[in-house]
């Protein structure tokens, strides 16, 4: 026993003798190679210390040069260390994620082919060729009331040109593509699990009863305390009357905070609104030419700060509504923290994307009655500003261009700068607070012993921000990937520093956590699955309604004179006479353009000023929209059947390690029989004990279990 002292604190090691090692293996039930294999020496220290080329070497140090070391990056994780070091729960995730990470290699491919050949078919692609023509005369709508004025579809040609890299035919194939992607990574993460469950004796393992929280307890005994004293009655539980008003402040606080949520969304709708009125009376050509993509990138870098500044507020309130809830035990607390943090954390990221993907501009669109009532009449009451329209191009370049802003900027400042320099600067106050307020001279002077330089480490959090971080990834990744085939790459290179720097935080930064049992990765699995479901419904609706592809092959088969392209751009053009506008509308420079405009077109399927019905909805939007409503079930349930077949193809327990289970089975049987042969044979004759030790060994011999493969702590890297 080993006893020293900082300050006023006090460090206790204590040694556990080897008899007591073993009965509580015992009683844990834990399972040990039957042979002795001296292929790797174990020895143990204040840290563990392993035998490795000759070398002895603390296991800490093995880690963090083998493991937490951008140098490795292209090296497999010493997984095996991992688990032996920090424990089964941690080692199931850096195991998830390395294989996570893997399976991004062959996405960032294929999108960077699908990228590839929208940059090699962008000259042949005939709208933005016609859009990009000197001589196309097109004159435009004014985009916003009274400030902006008339303008020629030319000037849109960056915009369209810039789209056609994002939406092209390419686009259906990567997206179905990325859908079997997430249903691979699943099965593959389940075979992997079952493996990581053999090799680390986890097979049969089962959870242990949580013993009831302190608050948990705290509460109960208040329950007890108010109830009548002569009755003797004892509560042992909290039931559902009790926790109702509990119940009822979540849901009354997780729906204000998704409201919080939609009112920055809708702030942020003015600010775009307003700033695109204020650029287009400046005096400068430059200002007024850039209008576009000026709004879009301040808008979406807004968008960034609010998230990451959100994402912590959301998570204090999740942990703060998971403790009024008292749950009954650690993993049912974990549980429902989770679902709410991820929850508010999804709102919170993609309620942006949903927005320009599905809503923005869709006036001739499936939801155009929704929107035009709900905001329009309803948001926008007194009819001040004029509601947001998409470029000519089509929402899904500016779908692309939030998505990228967020996802990039979330992983470059919450998920590396926020990580580096936050446990850093918790360390540097602990330590000033230490030195100023508890030591004296000389004991500042003294060297300090490692545990209590440990304790200047950053204490263990757990694993949830590791594995929410990589969730909203995950969804990045899978969800709107048909407006970004980039973003599986951009994870990828994400994810080989995050490794890295999560290992160096775990060695180096935290203090060690206590190590815990864990056969999965939990609840979190389920949310994977969840995710990859909801992404091939939020893609078929993307490429449905957010991009092109539908009403150009709707043009190209139905109402194109040759069967080509040709035309498709004033197919979508609608007209509008000039004359029709509300007062106090109308443009403030009808002669910008130096002539007087008394028709201009914009873009949306309505009939023209001079028909029967002027500007209702056309029998062209009836079709397109029957197209776009047929594609999406057909995508879907496409899918979903290419899905149940992975499924159903992949088994989830690899072979080798079924028949290796198997195998197992069948020589402990063996075992035992020959065990109680033994014993029948020591019964019915009269030989000594040396005779049944004997008779045992030449039966065992050839009996030797199947776990005595050397105890290799790189199994599973």
């Amino acid at each position: 026993m080993t006893i020293g002292h900082y300050s006023k604190l006090g460090f206790l090691k204590i040694h556990a003798p080897w008899n007591v090692l073993c009965r509580e293996a015992e009683f844990m039930k834990l399972k040990l190679p039957t042979k002795k294999v001296s292929h790797l020496i174990i020895f143990k220290c204040h840290d563990d210390l392993f035998h490795v080329t000759w070398k002895l070497v603390c296991l800490s140090q093995l880690l963090y040069e083998e493991w937490a070391n951008y140098s490795v990056f292209y090296k497999y994780q010493p997984i095996g260390l991992v688990r032996k070091y920090f424990g089964e729960k941690i080692g199931l995730y850096f195991a998830w994620l390395g294989l996570y990470t893997q399976m991004l290699i062959p996405a960032s491919l294929v999108g960077i082919i699908v990228f590839l050949y929208g940059c090699a078919t962008v000259n042949d692609d005939i709208p933005s060729m016609e859009i990009c023509h000197p001589k196309t005369n097109i004159t435009m709508c004014p985009q916003c009331d009274q400030v902006c004025s008339y303008w020629k579809l030319s000037t849109a040609c960056g915009t369209a040109r810039a789209s056609h890299l994002f939406d092209n035919p390419a686009t259906v194939f990567f997206s179905i593509f990325m859908a079997l992607w997430a249903a691979m990574f699943m099965e593959h993460w389940k075979r992997r699990q079952m493996r990581l469950n053999y090799e680390w004796d986890l097979t049969g393992f089962e959870d242990e009863e949580d013993h009831p929280r302190a608050e948990y307890e705290f509460r109960v005994m208040q329950k007890s305390m108010r109830k009548d004293r002569k009755s003797q009655h004892k509560e042992e539980k909290l039931t559902c009357q009790d926790r109702l008003p509990a119940y009822m402040t979540n849901i009354v606080m997780m729906l204000l905070m998704i409201g919080v949520t939609f009112a920055i969304l809708f702030g942020v709708i003015l600010y775009r609104i307003s700033m695109k009125a204020a650029l287009h009376m400046s005096s400068s050509p430059i200002t007024r030419n850039n209008v576009q993509l000026t709004v879009k990138t301040t808008a979406a870098i807004i968008n960034l700060v609010v998230i990451l500044i959100l994402d912590e507020v959301y998570g204090a309130f999740a942990r703060w509504l998971t403790v009024l809830e008292a749950p009954k035990t650690e993993k049912s607390f974990e549980e429902r923290l989770i679902f709410k943090t991820f929850i508010l954390k999804f709102f919170n990221a993609f309620t942006p994307i949903i927005y320009i993907a599905f809503f923005r501009g869709r006036y001739g669109s499936f939801f155009f009655f929704f929107y035009n009532f709900l905001l329009y009449n309803i948001l926008f009451v007194f009819k001040s500003y004029r509601m947001e329209e998409c470029a000519h191009g089509g929402c899904l370049m500016e779908l692309c261009i939030q998505l990228s802003i967020t996802m990039l900027g979330k992983q470059l400042i919450q998920n590396n700068l926020f990580e580096i320099g936050v446990p850093k600067l918790k360390k540097l106050i602990r330590y000033i607070r230490s030195k100023q307020g508890a030591f004296q001279e000389e004991e500042r002077q003294k060297k300090l012993q490692r545990y209590e330089i440990d304790h200047f480490l950053e204490p263990f959090g757990g694993l949830t921000p590791e594995y929410m971080e990589m969730i909203i990834q995950f969804g990045f990744v899978t969800l709107f990937v048909a407006s970004f085939p980039l973003a599986p790459l951009f994870a990828l290179l994400n994810n080989i520093i995050e490794i890295r720097l999560d290992a160096k935080k775990f060695v180096a930064e935290l203090r060690r956590p206590v190590a815990a049992r864990a056969q999965d990765i939990g609840i979190w699995y389920n949310i994977l699955r969840g995710v990859a479901k909801v992404a091939v419904i939020i893609n078929a609706f993307v490429i449905s309604f957010t991009s092109d592809f539908i009403p150009r092959m709707v043009y190209q088969y139905m109402y194109s004179p040759d069967g080509s392209m040709h035309g498709f751009v004033n197919h979508t053009l609608s007209y509008f006479n000039t004359s029709h506008f509300q007062e106090g509308k109308e443009t403030m420079d009808p002669l910008l353009l130096g002539y007087p405009v008394d028709i201009c077109r914009y873009k949306d399927y309505r009939e023209p000023p001079w028909s029967e019905t002027p500007y209702e909805i056309s029998k062209e939007f009836w079709t397109v929209l029957a197209v776009r409503l047929a594609f999406v079930i057909v995508f879907q349930n496409v899918v979903m059947l290419m899905n149940d077949i992975v499924d159903w193809l992949i088994p989830d327990i690899p072979k080798d390690t079924s028949l290796q289970i198997h195998k197992e089975k069948i020589l402990l049987v063996d075992l035992f029989m020959k065990e109680e042969q033994c014993k029948t044979y020591m019964h019915q004759s009269t030989a000594s004990p040396s005779d049944y030790d004997h008779c045992c060994r030449s039966k065992n011999s050839t009996a030797a279990h199947p776990r005595s493969r050397p105890n290799n702590p790189n199994i599973g890297s």
